[in-house]
């Protein structure tokens, strides 16, 4: 099993919305769910300390959009090295591969299902507000800016668009808790959900001066 000492070498270079203090939120979120819903401990602690171990620091002009793939890579190589079972192996790869909220593979089985959960718990209440205000910081996008009439009704911005934190919460954030899986997941997700909506609320009025 990768211990924390590990863990945290492998993110030393992480940027500081997907440092190592993000992977022991996950981890200890993860955990907490797992006990609650039942689900093997073992693979979610090993998946949830690998999770983002791959694509946690991109260079410049990276994208982090295959570091779920990297990173259940770089997680067989681990646990290979520990003699663990290929069908548990397995399972860790899954769990990693299904995180991410717009991968392309479903979480399946519950311990997949609890990462992808504890994951998202980490973009919502005054944690995630914090991370998605410095993840539009350090990618050179404002705070706020107004939403085009076409985001507001598509998604999809206007050409030279900034993609504000704002942007991102109308985007993701605002959609992540009817996306959770477990019921301890959406449970914790409900008042985190309604302090962003509130956090959000009050920067667009701070911002036009309404408040």
């Amino acid at each position: 099993m990768p211990n924390i000492e590990q863990a945290q070498a492998w993110y030393r270079e992480a940027d500081p919305v997907h440092d190592f203090s993000h992977v022991l939120r996950v981890c200890q979120m993860a955990e907490r769910i797992a006990e609650a819903e039942g689900a093997d401990l073992e693979i979610v602690r090993a998946a949830s300390l690998l999770h983002d171990v791959e694509g946690s620091s991109p260079e410049v002009g990276e994208t982090r959009t295959d570091h779920h793939e990297k990173s259940a890579a770089f997680a067989r190589q681990v646990l290979l090295k520990e003699g663990w079972q290929e069908e548990r192996i397995l399972a860790v790869e899954h769990c990693i591969r299904a995180h991410r909220y717009r991968s392309t593979e479903q979480p399946q089985s519950l311990e997949a299902k609890i990462l992808f959960d504890a994951d998202k718990l980490d973009v919502l209440g005054a944690i995630g507000a914090a991370r998605t205000v410095a993840y539009a910081v350090l990618a050179g996008e404002p705070i706020f800016s107004e939403p085009s009439a076409k985001f507001l009704e598509s998604g999809e911005k206007e050409f030279r668009e900034a993609h504000s934190s704002y942007h991102e919460y109308l985007f993701k954030l605002v959609k992540v808790k009817d996306r959770l899986y477990t019921t301890e997941g959406k449970r914790l997700a409900a008042a985190r959900h309604q302090f962003l909506i509130e956090f959000y609320d009050q920067l667009a009025a701070e911002v036009e001066g309404k408040r």
